[in-house]
């Protein structure tokens, strides 16, 4: 039961920027209650980042045993079971396992759970049930849920969304997944392990079409290679069941319209804000499409109300719902804080292979008026790559020409999501490509073509 005794905070929504603005504001001195409706974690934690990575762990092992040539290795692949059920109940453990971690990070630090659905009454008082709590602030952290096409609907086992995709324990023959974003790639790139016929339709010309278009022309080339059909440049008009088949009507980009069939339908075009239903019409926060705005302190335009991660529209990912957590419970305490640079929030995507992005692509540099100088260094020409067997793709680095400030550094290829960290932390420092270059990296990491990279973009090559 909630206490009768006013909060400092309540957040609604208990996922990675809920939970973690909740911790912050108790380090800070704050009575703080959470509201989670289903489970806490959100869906990072119960059906997205952690379930996607524990199952594409599983592909990838399914992956390295299919090369058994190259590490001298053979065995009869008649004798090879692939038990897709207990990959997916492998991911529910780990995902079990992490919630049941922030379930004692709560009890830790003092943090009063209280499940159900909020509705705000008034920017002083959130109504749970039968119970009404009353506030002095309120953080909305409600997350999103997956957008379909118009006239489209999911119905969970035709046309699916991610969430669905992760609660499959037998895979279908063929699939079609809508988007070629991370969510897509991602899909693609498991599914196709496991030998599902995957066809990826994407209505921009390049897959992971917000990254840099080098990097997009990459993987598109490296799906392509594991036999997954890749549709750029087309959309998806019609989408119908026939009999116990998915009928998706496209046009191609030549305007002329085909039929592709599948056993389901992934859709992963984006999101849906989460702000419907919760009481924000009546006290008069403001909407953009659904998308709650917000200052760079994380307060909406009605004092005392908050808004982080997803709902707010700036960049949906985990690691940014979370630092806004923090900003948002720092403002309200009024502790010291930073503004966040959402530029300079790494961008990560799953697939085989990975890609790992932070910054301006070199297109968003241009247009931002910066005279721009580049360079890429391949992982071909890295040692660890080629000891993994793993040695496709590049790293990119965007620079401005007159100071050599680094704007952007693009990777794709091995385990770049573990890579990109670095990076990140010079663009925060608004790092140059010498301090970069002259940063010794340890050797043979896969890190050093990064090193490798700023040589390259500053004209001075060592080993290309």
């Amino acid at each position: 039961m909630a206490s009768n005794e006013p909060y400092d905070v309540v957040v609604i929504g208990g996922g990675p920027g809920g939970y973690v603005a909740a911790i912050r504001a108790r380090q800070l001195g704050l009575k703080t209650a959470l509201v989670e409706r289903e489970a806490l974690g959100g869906v990072c934690l119960n059906w997205g980042c952690i379930p996607t990575k524990a199952l594409l762990r599983n592909a990838e092992v399914i992956r390295l045993l299919g090369q058994g040539k190259v590490f001298g290795f053979s065995f009869d692949t008649s004798t090879l079971k692939v038990d897709y059920a207990a990959a997916q109940q492998r991911s529910r453990q780990v995902s079990g396992r992490l919630v049941k971690g922030v379930q004692f990070l709560m009890r830790k630090n003092g943090v009063e759970v209280i499940e159900g659905t909020a509705t705000i009454k008034s920017p002083t008082q959130v109504a749970v049930g039968e119970q009404l709590l009353t506030t002095r602030n309120i953080i909305i952290a409600t997350g999103a849920r997956p957008r379909s096409l118009p006239g489209v609907a999911i119905d969970g086992h035709w046309v699916i969304s991610s969430r669905e995709a992760l609660e499959l324990t037998q895979l279908p023959p063929r699939v079609v997944i809508v988007g070629a974003g991370a969510i897509g790639v991602e899909f693609a790139s498991l599914w196709n392990s496991y030998g599902v016929e995957v066809t990826l339709v994407e209505m921009l010309p390049t897959v992971v079409p917000q990254e840099d278009a080098d990097i997009g022309k990459e993987l598109e080339k490296e799906l392509k290679k594991q036999k997954i059909t890749v549709r750029t440049n087309t959309r998806v008009e019609k989408v119908e069941t026939t009999g116990n088949q998915v009928v998706l009507t496209v046009s191609t980009p030549e305007g002329k319209s085909e039929t592709l069939t599948a056993d389901k339908a992934l859709m992963a075009i984006g999101i849906v804000p989460n702000s419907d239903n919760i009481g924000l019409e009546a006290i008069g926060v403001r909407t953009d499409r659904g998308f709650i705005q917000i200052d760079e302190h994380m307060r909406t335009n009605v004092p005392g109300i908050y808004a982080i991660g997803d709902v707010t529209g700036k960049l949906a990912l985990a690691h940014v719902a979370s630092a806004q957590g923090i900003v948002a419970a720092e403002t309200i305490a009024g502790h010291s804080s930073e503004t966040l640079d959402y530029a300079h929030m790494p961008r990560c995507v799953y697939s085989f292979p990975e890609v790992a992005c932070v910054g301006l692509s070199e297109a968003q540099a241009r247009d931002r008026g910066y005279h721009v100088k580049t360079g890429q260094f391949p992982f071909r020409a890295n040692g660890k790559a080629l000891g993994l067997d793993e040695y496709e793709g590049f790293v990119k680095i965007v620079a401005e020409e007159g100071y050599n400030q680094i704007l952007g550094v693009h990777l794709v290829g091995p385990h770049v999501t573990e890579l990109i960290a670095g990076p990140t932390g010079m663009l925060r420092l608004e790092a140059t490509l010498e301090e970069l270059a002259r940063t010794v990296h340890p050797h043979p990491t896969l890190s050093e073509t990064i090193m490798e990279a700023a040589h390259v973009t500053l004209g001075e090559p060592i080993h290309i």
